[in-house]
Order: structure tokens, then C-alpha cells, then sequence
């Protein structure tokens, strides 16, 4: 599979900005149209605390563990990554094309008084400003991005020398179809019906050639993996539905 499709070399869909847009108002309720990614939080943050204090030397039992990092989380939504991470002590810049969700990111950080950088735009405008952080997260984006090696790059340029990088995506394999898409869009109803392509999730070899490509140095992979009977999610070794790739510079 190609992941430069000639038709469109870009680095976002708008059709898939304006399907998240109209899901604003829903980002923090945890029984809205987002639950999916409030049930995912306590491991996915864990997961992201570990990582970077193990990359900088951090303590990971502090309170403020990330105080004196910058961080930017790409595609942030409606801030529910941003805002624990900046709890932590980071300081946070969080971006999205999409003016609603950054409306209701900003509201609810001021609600938390939470200080965050929140900002209504693409990738390719942080760059132009040629900033770069120490951490920089993008999760659950790239599977909805048409040009996946021309986003990296992008996304890449953002990393700090010694920096790190966090990715989170699908892999494209059958059990992905029939978790991610048959089961939690037709069946559990956990996402919206068309919430994802098959064709354009991305597998971790794919990912990692894009990264190695843009000049940061691949990590791992960890998997991010449901368990039914404990109804919660756990990080794992697989990779075959949902995956991390950390990369650094």
C-alpha cells in the first residue's frame, strides 16, 4: 500500500475535520460520542508519563513529573490529553484545524484553570514558526491524514534535538477491521459509522519507514489492547488494533 496517494498530497481532510467539529460540544462528557478516548485515559496517560520521564530522567512519582518539558499535542481535540499533561507540569501548546474543538478546549481549561497554548490551525503553521518542543504527541490523527509520510515530516521537524516524539494509531490488519470498524462503529456503537477507513489505518512498519524518513530514530511500538472481562484497556506487545511508536531525535 502506497501511503502517498497522488490524488491527495495533503496533510489533512477536511471532510474529516468537519466530522469531529460537530462532535464539540461532546468531547468531555465521558458517556457522549467520545467515551472510546475517555476509557482509554488512565492507560494511554500512564503510558505517556513513563515514557517521557524515562526519556528525560525524570521521577516518575512527582507530582509536577513533567515541570520544565514543552510539549504540543497535534490534533488535540477538545483537550483530553492536553489538559492532564499540563497538570503535570508541562507546558502545553495544543493545535487543531478545527476552530470548535479549540473553543471548547480553551473553555474547559479555563473552567480546570489550566493554562494551555491552545491555537485554531494546522501543523504546517507551527513549523513555519520554526518552533519545537521537547515532547511532541499526535494522537489517533494520522489514520485520518490522506499523505502520512508528508504529515510525519512535518510532525517531525517539531521535535527538540534529544526530543521525543509519541505517535498513536491503527494498524491495518483484518482484526483491526473487525475490532475498530465492525465492532466498535456497527456493533458496540462505541464511534460514530464512518469515523474510520480501513485503507488508510497504517501499519507499524509503515509508520516507523515514515519516521526513520524524517530524520528521528524509532523507539518501539506498544500496543494498546482492550480487555473485556476487566472492561478497560491495558498497554501490551499487541499491536494488531491499536499501537503507540515512540521516536527520537
Amino acid at each position: 500500500m502506497s501511503l502517498n496517494n497522488p490524488q491527495h498530497n495533503a496533510t489533512f481532510d477536511q471532510q474529516e475535520i468537519d466530522r469531529f467539529a460537530a462532535m464539540a460540544d461532546e468531547w468531555w462528557d465521558p458517556a457522549g460520542k467520545f467515551k472510546p478516548l475517555h476509557q482509554i485515559a488512565p492507560a494511554r496517560l500512564g503510558f505517556f508519563r513513563e515514557q517521557i520521564c524515562r526519556h528525560f530522567g525524570k521521577d516518575e512519582s512527582a507530582p509536577n513529573a513533567l515541570k520544565g518539558l514543552s510539549l504540543i499535542d497535534i490534533g488535540c481535540g477538545g483537550g483530553l490529553v492536553a489538559e492532564p499533561l499540563a497538570k503535570q507540569g508541562a507546558t502545553v501548546t495544543a493545535i487543531d484545524p478545527a476552530e470548535n474543538n479549540i473553543k471548547a478546549a480553551a473553555l474547559h481549561a479555563e473552567q480546570q484553570k489550566v493554562a494551555i497554548d491552545y491555537r485554531a490551525c494546522r501543523v504546517e503553521q507551527v513549523v513555519e514558526e520554526a518552533e519545537v518542543f521537547d515532547v511532541v504527541c499526535c494522537l489517533e490523527v494520522v489514520e485520518h491524514v490522506p499523505n502520512v509520510t508528508d504529515f510525519v515530516a512535518l510532525v517531525a521537524k517539531l521535535v527538540k534535538p534529544g526530543g521525543l516524539l509519541i505517535l498513536s494509531t491503527i494498524n491495518r490488519t483484518n482484526k483491526s477491521f473487525a475490532l475498530a470498524i465492525v465492532g466498535a462503529e456497527y456493533i458496540m456503537r462505541w464511534l460514530p459509522k464512518g469515523t474510520h477507513q480501513w485503507s488508510r489505518f497504517v501499519t507499524p512498519q509503515e509508520l516507523q519507514a515514515c519516521v526513520s524518513k524524517a530524520g528521528l530514530s524509532p523507539r518501539g511500538t506498544s500496543g494498546l489492547v482492550y480487555s473485556p472481562w476487566r472492561n478497560s484497556w491495558h498497554i501490551s506487545t499487541d499491536c494488531d488494533v491499536n499501537y503507540f511508536l515512540t521516536a527520537s531525535r
